[in-house]
């Protein structure tokens, strides 16, 4: 039984209780337009997020390819001012909502970013707002209390989290909208149980779908219940109606995702694979801080969503929560079967498994997501529903006593307005909320154990702090993305200029402090929020600092000239235990600014390209020079973390980016370097043609391998053609599905994407994955192509030889020949290098010549000649190789080794019994 909603007291008078009633009625929808008044107010008070720029180039290539203007291609090589372009992966992001957003600026004439901005926070929020009122509307049908509704609304809508992102976000807040919609389409589908709500039902599946392919994650649980409906019924009536609607729901969700999903409709197959594929294996790996430790987001703890989850939801939330999933728990365990016959309690049970399952189908696959928990934060709509399920399992324990569920109720509502009052006090950055659970006092804390300010939303306080500062002055400012000065209002815009045309940088604006940087603690630092900085600014000319600053810099100084320099270039490298200084005296005013990196190379183990797309201090190191006088200086604080070879650089800098490589040296801190051990591979190995690399294998510290390309004298044409890599599994079934009929993965880089180049020398190191690998084969199309195979695991060749031991060789030449049910094995006791180099060739004689491939059958062979790392290697001074045979009766076997151009080394022929 649900008990009642709270009575209305008769002694009111009539218009009071009118409006009582209204509100009761009404309170979803009043609350809603609240909200969006709200909404309108603060839209302007976001700033722009790097995945904006993105998401409208995503919306107009698929525009273009609607309209014929464009093909599949053109979208990945559609450069700008920028020489910016689309990855490929990014066209199969859904536009179901960003082509909307992209017809209404087109509509309205909007031409500039701001105007632009703001159309697309305000829209993106209204329609949060709107998933919020599907949400309400769902509570209502399950417990027919509309002031429990009310509730999950309220909870719905007060989430710090998810409330900011709402504006500047469109995709996860928009997924989850759009998940409140298809489950209130659901539930109302299995309640009228007709036809138009099945289609219905349909429609907002696959518009969910077309927004992040995790929708379709409905679509087993609709057939799940249509065929629990089924069941019973069989073949009469209600059976064949459950077949019908069934079927309608799933021609409905098919064809809307098909229609709102230009790029399939030539090839819907593959591009839902690969749309599957990427949800689970997203290539580009950043680096996340996570309970004080830095790691790859594709090697994510298991409990990674559930830590984010609890710590940045409302305590208030996370126990109503609680109550309503041991509610929905407890209602369900004495008879489990009645679950599934009433139509409340089987959707109870849904919105719990839709809370429960997709984090831990995450955890059991490993997927890679990033950013604390918003890949999922579709999942707070049930929890939404069943927070409030709670707070209705407590007011149902207190029917009898109803002082005491008013003040239950008053106490909920209380914490929620506490939740109001703590986003206010953090506006407009909402989206770094923690709740107390994690120590929000110590200083600086919360920044050297979690990521903050990911989307980099506090730079707009930064500009603000500028302005306070400099009231009447224009000032030259240096920040990483220049979008968030365009989406000033027009008056702020003209107090700031980009660095360029004899105008160094006065400022530079950045995200927060940084440990690798210590140049930064000598600057201001704005914008704090639970005592953690967010952002900072750092005057890059020596009249702008603090005498304590100048002061700290010209001791650095002082420290680096006193030894000699580690290298020269333009700018002189010194070293002074972990920290780098780059120092260039005599300097002249006018000099642009220049960039410096020092990098790990090659990249840590896990890392997917050398420079994630977001990393720590620890992995990835950079700075940008300060002026004092006539000296320009930069510094760099290597982590403790950091060992063997690093990449140092310098660059020009452009208005906003590097703009050109100056130089670039490969420098080992704990030598010898990764050039040394190079250039001996390269003595050992037989010479390579001029115009082709030279390609080695080389095992890590991790135990995987990894490709190195070499070449001595290299050509930035060379440097900058693409390679191919075509790496056959051991196992197919280690590579993405749809790939399993090549059974290869097929990549290509130019070998400058992890490399490093020095006077006409290039250098790449490309990791290899972590599945055992049979074979490689690599090159520049057209130009040298070569095959290599990783070394044979030492203890599976101790293995074979020892169960060789009580046989006798089928012929003995070179090597040992045996026979073993489908393998040829070869063998010899005392092996050296050069007894594996030749190449070996293996004719195999069939029982019946018809089982050969046609142009064979003339010959009567199958010839199999093989390089012999490819199938064995060398242990304990001896040498294996196991070589498959076919399956087919054979009858002999002719094998020797041969050097191409010279002929047989030795021969030896295998009789092979029947």
């Amino acid at each position: 039984m649900f008990p009642p909603p709270l009575a209305i007291p008769p002694q009111l008078s009539g218009r009071i209780r009118a409006a009582l009633n209204f509100l009761a009625a009404h309170g979803g929808l009043l609350v809603c337009a609240l909200f969006m008044l709200a909404g309108l107010a603060l839209a302007g008070d976001y700033g722009i997020v790097g995945d904006e720029r993105i998401q409208r180039e995503i919306a107009k290539a698929n525009w273009d390819y609607l309209l014929g203007r464009a093909d599949y291609s053109a979208a990945l090589v559609k450069t700008d001012a920028d020489d910016w372009r689309l990855n490929s992966f990014d066209l199969l992001y859904g536009v179901a909502f960003e082509l909307p957003l992209l017809l209404a600026e087109g509509a309205l004439g909007l031409e500039d970013d701001y105007s632009i901005h703001r159309l697309r926070t305000t829209l993106t929020h209204l329609f949060f707002i709107v998933g919020g009122f599907f949400c309400y509307r769902l509570a209502y049908r399950l417990f027919d209390n509309r002031l429990i509704a009310l509730f999950a609304l309220l909870i719905y809508l007060l989430h710090p989290r998810i409330y900011a992102p709402s504006f500047f976000n469109s995709k996860d807040p928009v997924f989850l909208s759009m998940f409140s919609i298809a489950l209130y389409l659901l539930e109302r589908a299995f309640r009228r149980d007709t036809p138009g709500a099945f289609i219905l039902l349909g429609i907002g599946v696959g518009l969910l779908t077309n927004l992040r392919i995790m929708g379709i994650m409905l679509f087993p649980a609709v057939v799940a219940l249509r065929g629990l409906d089924w069941l019973p019924a069989g073949r009469g009536p209600e059976g064949k109606g459950a077949l019908l609607t069934g079927g309608l729901f799933l021609l409905a969700a098919g064809l809307t995702w098909y229609a709102v999903t230009p790029y399939a409709w030539a090839n819907p197959v593959n591009y839902l694979a690969a749309s599957i594929d990427l949800a689970f294996n997203h290539p580009s790996v950043w680096h996340l801080l996570f309970q004080g430790e830095w790691i790859f987001s594709n090697e994510l703890p298991p409990h990674y969503t559930v830590v984010w989850f609890g710590i940045t939801t409302p305590l208030l939330f996370l126990l109503l929560g609680g109550l309503g999933i041991a509610a929905v728990a407890r209602r369900g365990w004495p008879r489990p079967g009645d679950n599934f016959r009433n139509h409340r309690r089987r959707f109870s049970l849904l919105l719990l498994a839709c809370f429960l399952l997709p984090p831990l189908a995450a955890a059991l696959l490993g997927s890679n997501q990033y950013s604390d928990w918003r890949h999922f934060y579709f999942l707070y709509v049930p929890f939404c529903v069943l927070a409030a399920g709670g707070l209705h399992w407590l007011a149902a324990a207190l029917t009898r006593r109803r002082l005491w569920r008013v003040g239950v109720y008053g106490l909920a509502g209380l914490g929620l307005g506490l939740v109001l009052l703590q986003m206010a006090q953090i506006h407009p950055l909402q989206q770094i909320y923690f709740n107390s659970l994690v120590d929000r006092t110590t200083p600086e804390y919360l920044r050297t154990q979690y990521d903050l300010d990911y989307w980099d939303l506090a730079r707009p306080a930064g500009l603000a702090a500028l302005s306070e500062r400099y009231p009447q002055e224009t000032l030259a400012l240096r920040v990483a993305d220049w979008n968030i000065v365009d989406n000033l209002p027009a008056a702020a815009r003209e107090r700031f200029i980009a660095p360029g045309g004899g105008r160094n940088a006065d400022y530079e604006l950045l995200a927060a402090l940084d440990p690798s940087r210590p140049d930064l603690l000598f600057n201001s630092a704005y914008r704090r929020l639970y005592n953690n900085t967010l952002i900072a600014l750092r005057p890059l000319q020596g009249s702008l600092m603090t005498p304590a600053a100048v002061a700290a810099y010209q001791e650095i100084y002082r420290q680096a000239v006193a030894s000699e320099p580690i290298l020269r270039a333009d700018y002189d490298v010194y070293r002074n235990g972990n920290r780098l200084i780059f120092v260039k005296e005599n300097c002249p005013p006018d000099r642009g600014a220049a960039a410096f990196a020092a990098r790990p190379y090659p990249p840590p183990a896990g890392a997917s390209s050398p420079r994630p797309e977001r990393g720590p201090p620890t992995h990835s190191n950079g700075n940008t020079g300060v002026r004092l006088g006539d000296i320009c200086l930069a510094v760099i604080q290597l982590s403790a973390a950091i060992r063997g070879d690093v990449v140092l650089s310098q660059s020009n800098l452009g208005p906003f980016r590097p703009a050109g490589l100056v130089w670039q040296e490969l420098y080992s801190l704990d030598p010898p370097g990764l050039r040394e051990r190079m250039a001996r591979r390269r003595q050992e190995q037989p010479p390579v043609p001029p115009n082709a690399f030279g390609v080695f294998l080389e095992q890590d510290a991790g135990g995987g391998y990894r490709l190195i390309y070499t070449k001595a004298n290299c050509a930035w044409a060379e440097y900058e053609t693409a390679a191919f890599l075509h790496i056959i599994p051991e196992n197919r079934a280690d590579l993405p599905f749809y790939q399993w009929q090549s059974g290869v993965d097929n990549r290509e880089f130019p070998p400058a994407r992890y490399g490093v180049r020095r006077n006409g020398e290039c250098m790449a190191v490309v990791p290899l994955p972590d599945y055992p690998i049979a074979a490689i084969l690599t090159g520049q199309a057209g130009v040298w192509e070569k095959s290599l195979y990783p070394p044979a695991d030492p203890e599976r060749l101790r293995a074979a030889y020892a169960a060789l031991s009580d046989s006798q060789p089928a012929a003995r030449a070179d090597f040992d020949l045996y026979v073993q049910g489908n393998r040829l094995i070869y063998m010899r006791e005392s092996c050296a290098a050069g007894d594996m180099a030749a190449g070996f060739f293996l004719h195999i004689i069939p029982a019946d010549a018809a089982v050969l491939p046609v142009e064979r059958q003339d010959a009567g062979f199958a010839n199999r000649d093989f390089a012999f790392e490819r199938y064995g290697g060398a242990f304990d001074g001896k040498c294996l190789a196991t070589v498959p045979l076919p399956e087919y009766p054979v009858k002999s076997i002719r094998t020797g080794q041969y050097v191409a151009g010279q002929g047989e080394l030795w021969a030896a022929a295998v009789g092979v019994a029947p």
